[in-house]
């Protein structure tokens, strides 16, 4: 009898445990998931220090400020500012009814805390720390004062994400903490986990968010090590859209993507572009003779054919491109092999032993460093090829991410090719200064320019809100790039976004596309 016992026990044990596995499975099951394919692969679990999570995170930890679709600064966490006459002082009110996925309320002292603590613990923050002087918390109301104007600090803080004081105080070294999470969020979705192994980040529902529900509990951020893995994702129908910061869809998959019949594509042009960025401490990159030689000798028709596919055009010499608010026209960049020659020959480059390659003032055959990383060796290639049929020699030096920024912020190197985004083109004073004023901090910037009356007129557009005024300085800007040539932009763009014809209410913005509160909160599967 005891033996029948303790047999049915352990079949009943058993039976019981099989139902709770059925239960948690159906429970996962009837999940809703949102799938994102990316190529902006999270390399380590740091929430603030690695360059992807930075990216995501303000889903779950939405900075004050956002860019709607018509390229507006609209309200995030703030839902208004104030500033002072001169523009040193900004007070941005926070959004009542907002909670972290904690239980705890969001308060202006998440937002001063975070703010100072990315001035303080971020390198490329450092101008936050340069410039704020003082920072006070008055209930929802947080004022920030700045050692000089600063006329678009609400553009600035599109980009950062607020923390919880309660738990990032704690934490001695925030750029290098890293956990696999769950980290605490006060977006429509906070961050779960960040699994390295299966090469997702994975998004769930706010349980304290009080705002419209989201229709889908989790989001998963999968990402690929190439264009073509991320595109057999979403022919597959395993992945519902695409996203990769600043970039578009891989344009040689999407007539392929198109005849699945499950996709919409939306393409619009955009101010990110590719660029050659001169290290101007260096000669002969100093030499504006030379700068005009290297430009002349870039064949733009074939660079834009090879590497847009029809989704580009060849760009200005303004450096600012026309999906961009102040666009002027200026001198198309024009390819020229022989008068590159020629420029090269009248400013006293020549080739005295006929090898090929032009000499320097030092009598040496110039052979400059080109430094890039791994997702610019196409175009590197190309650049490459060019200049050597202008008798400019090129020895191409590829290198990951983190050893770039480092090589570049030390000035290690003669030309790099990188690129502009949306963001960074709108960040310092706008219009792509930010990316060669010399004061200017940040992981993509080059700040390779302290010529006096570039960086005057930096602080002029920074220390006015007049519209009229500013209308003249975007012209003077480009005026200024056209003449001067910090940087040869290769092309203007289109940005290309598919997106699952069975999912609807996605929205793009010229900052972010489609990673933004409005697509995460609307999107839903079509009834």
């Amino acid at each position: 009898m005891k033996t029948d016992i303790r047999t049915l026990t352990a079949v009943l044990v058993t039976l019981l445990l099989l139902l709770i596995t059925v239960t948690v499975s159906c429970s996962a099951a009837d999940e809703k998931v949102l799938r994102i394919a990316t190529l902006n692969e999270v390399k380590s679990p740091a929430f603030i220090g690695d360059y992807a999570t930075g990216l995501f995170n303000h889903i779950s930890n939405p900075p004050l400020m956002q860019m709607d679709s018509e390229g507006r600064i609209i309200g995030l966490l703030a839902d208004s500012f104030e500033v002072s006459s001169d523009n040193t002082v900004w007070t941005f009110t926070v959004r009542p009814d907002q909670f972290w996925s904690d239980g705890k309320p969001v308060t202006g002292e998440d937002v001063a805390f975070s703010i100072n603590m990315y001035g303080k613990n971020v390198p490329n923050a450092g101008w936050i720390g340069e410039t704020l002087t003082d920072t006070k918390v008055d209930g929802n109301k947080v004022t920030f004062t700045f050692n000089k104007p600063y006329t678009n600090l609400d553009r600035e803080f599109t980009s950062y994400s607020i923390m919880p004081k309660h738990v990032w105080e704690k934490i001695e070294n925030p750029n290098n903490f890293t956990s696999e999470g769950p980290y605490i969020g006060c977006g429509p979705f906070f961050v779960e986990k960040i699994d390295l192994n299966a090469g997702k980040l994975i998004f769930r529902k706010n349980p304290n968010w009080k705002g419209d529900a989201p229709s889908y509990d989790l989001v998963e951020v999968s990402w690929f090590k190439n264009e073509d893995a991320a595109a057999k994702a979403l022919e597959s129908g395993a992945m519902d859209t695409y996203w990769k910061y600043a970039s578009a869809y891989p344009y040689a998959a999407i007539d392929s993507l198109k005849g699945t019949g499950k996709f919409e594509i939306l393409e619009t042009p955009t101010s990110g572009m590719t660029f050659v960025g001169f290290n101007l401490k260096n000669e002969p990159m100093s030499d504006i003779n030379f700068r005009k030689a290297l430009a002349s000798a870039i064949n733009y028709p074939e660079l834009v054919d090879i590497t847009t596919l029809g989704h580009g055009s060849v760009p200005n010499s303004g450096f600012v491109p026309p999906a961009m608010d102040g666009y002027v026209e200026t001198a198309p960049m024009k390819y020229d092999a022989d008068g590159a020659k020629k420029i090269l020959a009248d400013a006293g480059y020549a080739d005295s032993d006929n090898n090929g390659i032009v000499e320097g003032k030092d009598g040496k055959d110039i052979v400059l460093d080109l430094l890039i990383r791994s997702s610019f060796s196409r175009e590197a290639e190309l650049i490459r090829e060019y200049l050597a049929a202008a008798g400019i020699g090129a020895d191409i030096r590829s290198v990951e991410d983190n050893t770039w920024f480092g090589l570049k912020d030390n000035y290690e190197y003669d030309l790099t090719l990188t690129r502009t985004t949306p963001w960074g083109m709108l960040m310092h004073a706008g219009w792509a200064t930010g990316y060669f004023d010399s004061r200017r901090t940040g992981q993509g910037v080059l700040h390779t320019v302290d010529d006096p009356a570039f960086v005057d007129l930096c602080d002029k557009i920074l220390a006015t809100t007049d519209k009229a005024k500013l209308t003249g300085y975007a012209e003077e800007v480009q005026k200024y790039y056209a003449e001067n040539l910090p940087g040869v932009p290769l092309s203007w763009k289109n940005d290309v976004t598919p997106y699952n014809k069975a999912i609807t209410g996605w929205y793009s913005s010229p900052l972010y596309g489609i990673m933004n509160e409005f697509t995460f909160i609307g999107a839903k599967p079509v009834v």
